[in-house]
């Protein structure tokens, strides 16, 4: 049983929910994001609220109940509030800046690394040592936060890299005597 599903999802004022031949969409002020409605799950927006239950008692469709709930939950949060994921760059002569639609990483590499930004995610730096990404969709923010780590990974010797907010980097000891 699903302890996920059973919640409705409550729509804000301001976001319009819609659901039109099992696709769901959601409308705010950052924007438009839809989603495809599993046949396994019926959604309906009853009273400002999105409720999704299962067609069926089968583990499918009860695994898609939760799953389902959840998208349509991050889908009204997005168009409403957005989502940001903030990154940090520690290393001597590691930078980063914002050109156009250019993230320009300066990583440590004899060459900078180029990052064109995507349309739909919009990236700010307040310091040279910050990344504010910030987006409507959560698994593109987190997508975006994730290929700009991967460009220098943070290390456990000294924690040079690129890691997010909240992370902790293990660190390792080193080389004795």
């Amino acid at each position: 049983m699903s302890r996920v599903g059973k919640n409705p999802v409550a729509i804000p004022s301001g976001v319009d929910v819609q659901i039109a031949n099992q696709i769901l969409t959601a409308k705010g002020k950052l924007g438009s994001l839809s989603i495809p409605v599993s046949s396994e799950v019926e959604a309906s927006v009853e009273d400002g609220k999105v409720w999704v239950k299962p067609t069926s008692d089968s583990k499918r469709s009860r695994m898609m109940w939760g799953t389902t709930r959840a998208l349509v939950n991050n889908m009204v949060t997005g168009v409403s509030k957005g989502f940001t994921v903030n990154l940090e760059i520690n290393g001597v002569g590691y930078r980063a800046a914002v050109q156009g639609k250019i993230l320009n990483l300066q990583l440590g590499y004899s060459h900078d690394v180029p990052f064109p930004i995507p349309d739909d995610v919009k990236i700010t730096c307040e310091k040279p040592t910050s990344i504010s990404i910030t987006g409507a969709d959560k698994q593109r923010v987190g997508q975006v936060a994730a290929v700009i780590r991967s460009y220098r990974k943070p290390e456990p010797y000294k924690g040079k890299g690129i890691k997010y907010e909240t992370e902790k980097v293990l660190r390792k000891e080193g080389k004795k005597k």
